[in-house]
């Protein structure tokens, strides 16, 4: 994916992994199947495999770049993380840096991080294992965590050592203060001139969104508000991985009210082959293109 706007800044991603034929009922598993196949997007090849009815995602970051620096927005999964009840997540080695570099980027180019939440796929690449430690991907860069994301997960780790996002705090989260490259930011925090954090709870307690402008043109970072384009159809269903479903539902249908327009672009965290969509509403039902 490559998005331009007004010639000022470019939006381009950086696949880690495609995540291919997830079971809808994984996804929503509250979900009846009749209500799936009613929709539109069941039937969108990009999104649903048509063969078989599974979802097409995918795991990536997106790369902000600006007259003002390098943004990346969500680091995925990481290699060589101990996550054994993740097989996905264990013990990997995607060659991540190397798609990076076909961007001409190299780490020590990054000027900025911004991590929509704390999940495990979403911090990932915050480190790497060098030495057998865990040091900072991007040392130029400035780490911006939300601060209702960092105080509830610092929480959770001293509360429950064995929580299964306990492991990312330590080895994703925790190197990156201990370098003092973290800035603890309130939720609407301006990244720089045209890209700004806006507060998104739900998904997770902290959860934000990256909102980026330049002249008329607009892109929404939505990270996971939405995780599959067939939310933007029906905004009111909740993926499984939605800590507060009821908050979750009210953002997912503020944001979708937001970008409704002919002028900005709405990119998922886990849309496939990062997909950047434009969303019209008609008579209070969203739809995209």
């Amino acid at each position: 994916m490559r998005i331009s706007l007004s010639d000022e800044i470019t939006l381009r991603s950086v696949q880690e992994l495609a995540w291919n034929d997830v079971d809808v009922e994984f996804l929503f598993p509250k979900l009846a199947p009749e209500d799936f196949a009613a929709t539109l997007t069941s039937r969108d090849p990009r999104f649903v495999r048509q063969s078989n009815g599974k979802l097409l995602m995918s795991f990536h970051s997106i790369v902000v770049q600006t007259p003002h620096g390098n943004l990346l927005v969500d680091t995925c999964i990481g290699n060589d993380k101990e996550r054994p009840l993740m097989d996905m997540f264990h013990r990997q080695s995607f060659p991540y840096l190397q798609r990076l570099a076909k961007l001409g980027l190299t780490p020590n180019d990054i000027d900025f991080v911004c991590c929509t939440h704390f999940h495990g796929d979403h911090v990932g690449w915050n480190t790497r294992l060098e030495n057998g430690r865990w040091v900072p991907t991007f040392p130029n860069a400035r780490y911006l965590f939300a601060e209702p994301e960092v105080r509830y997960w610092e929480q959770v780790h001293q509360d429950n050592p064995e929580h299964i996002f306990t492991q990312s705090w330590n080895d994703s989260i925790a190197p990156v203060m201990e370098a003092q490259l973290a800035d603890i930011v309130q939720p609407d925090h301006e990244v720089m001139a045209g890209v700004r954090m806006q507060p998104a709870f739900g998904h997770s307690p902290g959860n934000i969104v990256l909102a980026v402008e330049a002249g008329d043109d607009r892109a929404m970072l939505s990270g996971d508000v939405m995780h599959h384009p067939v939310q933007i159809e029906r905004p009111e269903w909740c993926a499984v991985f939605d800590q507060d479903p009821a908050q979750a539902r009210v953002t997912r249908k503020a944001l979708l009210e937001q970008v409704a327009d002919d002028h900005t672009w709405l990119i998922g965290a886990h849309f496939a082959d990062a997909a950047a969509l434009r969303v019209s509403e008609t008579g209070g039902q969203f739809s995209y293109r």
